[in-house]
C-alpha cells in the first residue's frame, strides 16, 4: 500500500503485530486527504507505528488528523506511536500539545520497541 504525490509519500510495511507507516515531505490543506485516507486504509494491527523523520511540514490539519487517527485507534484497542519526528514537526506536536496525548518514539527506543514482543488482547479493526 502506497499514497505518492509530488509533496507527500506514504509507505506502509505489515507485520503481524505492527504496521509501519513511513511518512514523507508535506502534510498540509492540499495532501491531508491522501494523509488521511492512508491512515484509515491501514491493516488491523495492535500497533500503528508512524515514522516521520522524512515529514518536512505538519500543518493544523494535519494535527487534526493525527488526534482522529489517534482516537479512532485507541477506540479500537491498538496504539498510535509517532516515531522519529523531524524537528519542525517535533515542534508542532509540543505546541499542539499532541506529546502528551501519543507516545512519540526516538529512533534507538523505536528500535528497542520494535524488537520486544507485543502482547494483544484483541485484533485493531480500522473499519471506515
Amino acid at each position: 500500500m502506497e499514497e505518492h504525490s509530488d509533496r507527500l509519500d506514504v509507505q506502509v510495511s505489515v507485520g503481524d503485530q505492527l504496521v509501519l507507516m513511513r511518512v514523507a515531505g508535506e502534510v498540509d490543506i492540499a495532501t491531508v486527504a491522501a494523509f488521511r485516507s492512508a491512515l484509515w486504509s491501514a491493516p488491523a494491527r495492535p500497533v500503528l507505528q508512524l515514522d516521520m523523520s522524512e515529514l518536512r511540514l505538519l500543518s493544523a490539519a494535519g494535527v487534526r488528523t493525527l488526534l482522529a487517527a489517534h482516537l479512532r485507534v485507541r477506540a479500537c484497542g491498538g496504539e498510535l506511536v509517532l516515531v522519529d519526528p523531524s524537528p519542525v514537526v517535533a515542534r508542532v506536536l509540543r505546541v499542539s500539545g499532541l506529546h502528551r496525548v501519543m507516545t512519540i518514539l526516538e529512533p534507538a527506543l523505536a528500535i528497542e520497541a520494535a524488537r520486544r514482543p507485543v502482547v494483544a488482547t484483541t485484533d485493531l479493526q480500522l473499519a471506515a
